[in-house]
């Protein structure tokens, strides 16, 4: 009368039926192995239940429940939960079976009077199915304090938790555990280790698990494929799956899938195609899945365009798309932006049926919105029946995507009402929203909310709190937030919001980092690397791409360099990273040097790489390098925007060298130019002086047809302060408001009180700084003191200078400044206690630092040191020439190439005459000499810069951090306004 897969079991005064309806591995004790469900309780024979409870099998699932509620309320009325706690266990695992009735789960095992491990497996399976990873370790601790421990079933679920918050401390914790208790010999736990250690971000350990496991069966191998495609290592993976085969262990059809992705997921389209096909000749049969693999792994990695050749080649095989297919394909639609083939993608999914699934018509919903089709997103979401949370997260994503975010909250506050209940993805959804808006007390409203609605802010919550309050500035905020998720008594603000402590992932470090790199604050960044050290980050090449970033940032190159060579598995970024490092720091021979070491270990330079090396050609003026790298962009082949993104470097690097020739010939020969492009061309002719030129650009740029940026009315406004016409200025700092909508920024203020500097109107220009909407920073106030400068102001000059002081106190340009204000109004006791004053500052050293390219070498005149062979040579075609200026009645000071230690760091160490020299005895007579310098040309140097143009016959180009400066027959282009 029953099936194998049915039990009677007597239960004090009554029956109670169980069925394995679907395997349960969470399941212990003497049902291990049942998923059980309750269909009846009473007194009659058992086939009298049997016949009177057997549900039909049309009814699914919910009709079980249904049943099992029932048998539930007929046991507390017999009163069996409270005398028999086998009986209410097992209710637990019967509701924690179904997400939906884990509520009721969490409920029965409150009131049961002894727990059982069956209980607490049965809870942490049901939550992890939900992903609901914290709530998972809070069962777990709840488990140990009752005094039971979990066992080899039940620890790779909580293995799972460790990978899915990439808490490798904890993981290694549960590790340990795992040895003691002897479990190690178990193939499954070893391989939810490998898996573990591998999400974590720790290959070494997981090749550690996997060497040291006695027994291996094919899912070790495939985990460990998986983990070394993860990171990119595509040779160490297919050595792994080659290995696998010749030790005897036959792949499986997941095994092979598992490398398909992988070769897919690292853009190797071919090598996945021919695994394919030697799979089939293996007599493993590619099903769809396999070829979803392909489609998952180009999508997932960006290279949607594969992506798409590979479902055109499955459409056109014998093979069916499933719903799988279709989520994995919308995306490339959305990278591309492509919403025609989006469209047929769909019409394919209702031609087979598919629409009406969940996970397809979110992913409809987020194709649509992301190529700009809210409304049919829109439309898709208001024709669905049944929504669930995901399906409403990804409508609540697609409003807030497009900024309309009033949309979203009113789709929040109806989940809220009338359901589905919001998750914790709802409301991390909305806190990005606010975050990005700056709307910070309806963060931490939100997050009050939160907790009410019982839910907990998850790792996830403080990534997107973290990462959007660096991103936004908020710096300081951002790392308070990261103390608070790890100490959440420690009374700040941000931890009342807290009930437990978070462990932060890499993700959570790495925002945490570029909040210490942005502050420039090397101690906490230090405690930073002390904690990645401590909780096994170190491996992760993205926190230690950070690290270098933030030692960078705080001029600790040697420690940026130390850890750059300590990470194994380093990626492009983390070239580009140091490289920009060195840039930063000065160090412009060293960053080059790393270039060709980049190359030479075969690493591809991105268009982010070339960025930064035309960047260090233009500040250095290696004209010369720049053509060579010009040249090899032109061999290679960029997709629109990296090519338009480079052409704009060029044009600041032939600009910056100099060669507004070769910045205009660059602009002109792009046919599809952008805003950057154009901003680029009209800030070069700013630099270089040429303000009609950038004035007519800017109105070709409206007549063209693209509209103006914030960044174009910079370039704008700059080229009018450049030449005093205040009255345009004016005219383009109301009309970028009133024409286009551009709120004015902190920069374009800067600019207009540049233009009121050069003109004179100082006073005016104060007021302006005093009453705009922004916080002034060093850069306005500078801006102000270097027109204090040039209009001998000494009065407006010192109020300029007091806020620079407390902004930037151990800055010494800004004192120099000063100084030279003291000196040219004749105030020479002023000037003696200032000089006095920074003299006593240990701390306050002035790098600097001329350059000269010759031919492929670049040579740097360096204060207190040099690197250049031909010094001597440098030193007496300056000393020549400085004779040749005396005789003329020209009074000019010679270069100091003293130490640091006795340099006075008020003084200017004039290194451009070195370089100036250097060029006039190497360069032949039709070449211009270009020569970069780090800070502001001083008065003496840009005299003799005129006079020696002049007197040689020679074009010199002198470009400091503050204007270009171009000399011909003793005049300069700055009409010696800088």
């Amino acid at each position: 009368m029953y099936s194998p897969t049915e039990r009677l079991v007597w239960v004090g005064q009554c029956w109670i039926m169980f069925a394995e309806l679907e395997p349960n591995p969470l399941s212990s004790g003497p049902m291990l192995g049942w998923a059980t469900y309750f269909f009846s309780v009473g007194t009659r024979r058992p086939e009298e239940v049997a016949a009177l409870t057997r549900p039909k099998c049309d009814n699914g699932p919910y009709r079980v429940m249904l049943g099992q509620r029932q048998v539930h309320g007929r046991l507390i009325k017999l009163g069996v939960l409270n005398s028999n706690a086998v009986v209410g266990n097992k209710l637990v695992v019967a509701y924690s079976s179904k997400a939906g009735f884990l509520g009721d789960a969490r409920k029965v095992f409150d009131e049961i009077p002894k727990r059982e491990v069956s209980g607490f497996a049965a809870l942490i399976g049901g939550l992890c199915k939900l992903e609901k990873w914290v709530d998972v370790f809070s069962m777990l601790e709840m488990m140990v304090n009752d005094g039971m421990l979990p066992d080899r079933f039940l620890v790779p679920r909580i293995l799972k938790a460790c990978s899915a918050m990439e808490v490798g401390r904890v993981g290694r914790m549960v590790h340990g555990f795992v040895l003691r208790r002897g479990m190690d010999e178990d193939v499954f736990l070893g391989n939810a280790l490998i898996d573990m250690y591998a999400n974590c971000g720790d290959l070494r350990s997981s090749r550690t698990v996997f060497d040291t496991m006695s027994e291996r069966d094919v899912v070790s191998w495939t985990a460990l494929v998986v983990a070394y495609m993860d990171r990119g290592l595509v040779d160490e993976a297919v050595g792994m799956f080659r290995r696998m085969e010749s030790d005897g262990e036959q792949g499986d059809l997941i095994s092979w899938n598992a490398l398909v992705f992988g070769f897919a997921h690292n853009g190797e389209i071919e090598l996945a195609l021919g695994t394919i096909a030697e799979m089939e000749q293996k007599g493993l049969k590619a099903y769809v899945n396999t070829w979803n693999g392909i489609i998952a792994g180009c999508s997932h990695s960006g290279y949607y365009e594969d992506a798409i050749d590979a479902y055109v080649k499955l459409f056109s095989s014998s093979l069916t798309p499933n719903t799988l297919t279709i989520v994995s394909i919308l995306p490339a639609c959305s990278g591309l932006e492509d919403l025609e083939l989006g469209q047929v993608i769909h019409g394919h999914a209702i031609k087979l049926g598919l629409c009406g699934n969940i996970h397809i018509d979110g992913s409809l919903i987020g194709m649509y919105w992301k190529c700009d089709k809210t409304d049919s997103a829109e439309s898709i979401f208001l024709g669905l029946k049944d929504k669930n949370s995901a399906i409403c997260n990804e409508m609540i994503a697609a409003y807030t995507g497009e900024g309309n975010v009033d949309a979203a909250l009113e789709l929040f506050r109806s989940m809220k009402v009338v359901g589905p209940k919001p998750d914790e993805i709802t409301y991390n959804t909305i806190l990005a929203a606010y975050i990005r808006d700056d709307k910070k007390s309806e963060t931490y409203e939100l997050l009050s909310e939160m907790l009410e609605m019982g839910l907990h802010p998850n790792v996830v919550t403080f990534n997107i709190i973290i990462s959007g309050y660096q991103q936004s500035g908020h710096n300081i905020e951002a790392l308070s937030f990261f103390q608070a998720m790890q100490s959440p008594n420690s009374g700040s603000v941000q931890s009342v919001l807290m009930r437990k402590s978070i462990q932060p992932n890499s993700v959570t470090v790495t925002s945490a980092l570029a909040a210490c790199a942005d502050l420039g604050s090397l101690r906490h960044g230090r405690e930073l690397h002390g904690y990645v050290l401590r909780n096994g980050f170190e491996s992760s090449c993205f926190v230690a791409g950070a690290l270098v970033d933030m030692y960078s940032k705080c001029y600790e190159i040697d420690s940026a360099a130390e850890v750059f060579w300590r990470t194994k598995d380093k990626n492009t970024i983390m070239w580009n990273t140091l490289i920009a490092g060195y840039i930063n720091t000065g160090g412009v021979f060293e960053a080059f040097a790393l270039f060709d070491r980049m190359l030479e270990e075969k690493f591809e330079p991105s268009c982010v790489t070339f960025n930064i090396l035309l960047s260090a050609c233009g500040e250095v003026g290696a004209l010369r390098l720049g053509r060579e790298i010009h040249g090899y962009l032109l061999k290679r082949l960029f997709d629109d925007s990296s090519k338009l993104f480079l052409t704009s470097a060029l044009i600041d690097m032939y600009a910056k060298c100099g060669s507004i020739r070769e910045a205009t010939w660059v602009f002109d020969l792009e046919t599809c130019k952008d805003n950057a492009v154009w901003n680029a061309m009209i800030l070069s002719f700013s630099a270089h002086g040429m303000t009609k030129n950038a004035v007519a650009l800017f109105e070709q740029m409206e007549t063209s047809g693209i509209v103006p940026d914030g960044k174009t009315f910079t370039a704008l406004l700059s080229a009018c302060a450049r030449d005093g016409l205040i009255l345009q200025g004016r005219k383009y700092f109301t009309l970028m408001s009133t024409n286009f909508g551009i709120s004015p920024s902190l920069e374009h203020y800067t600019c207009m009180v540049a233009l009121m500097g050069t003109v004179g109107l100082l006073d005016e220009a104060l007021e302006f700084i005093r009453e705009m909407p922004f916080n002034p920073d060093a850069c306005i106030w500078s801006t102000l003191l270097r027109s204090c400068k040039t209009h001998s102001n000494p009065e407006i000059g010192e109020q300029a200078a007091r806020a620079l002081f407390e902004l930037e106190p151990e800055n010494p340009s800004n004192y120099i400044l000063l100084s030279n204000i003291y000196a040219s109004s004749g105030l020479w006791d002023s000037w003696k206690d200032l000089r006095k004053f920074v003299n006593n500052m240990k701390s306050m050293t002035v790098k600097e630092c001329s350059y000269i390219s010759i031919g492929s070498t670049l040579h740097s005149f360096a204060r207190g040191r040099v690197f250049s062979p031909l010094l001597n040579i440098a030193l007496d075609t300056w000393h020549k020439l400085a004779e040749e200026m005396r005789i003329a009645g020209h009074s000019v000071q010679n270069p100091i190439l003293g130490t640091e230690d006795n340099l006075d760091p008020c003084s200017c160490s004039h290194t451009e005459k070195l370089a100036i020299s250097l060029g006039i005895v190497s360069l032949s007579n039709s070449q211009p000499i270009r020569v970069s310098k780090n800070l502001r040309m001083c008065f003496d140097c840009h005299k003799a810069a005129k006079l020696i143009s002049k007197n040689v016959g020679r074009e010199i180009f002198v470009k400091d951090v503050s204007f270009f400066h171009h000399m011909k027959n003793g005049t300069c282009s700055c009409q010696d306004r800088w």
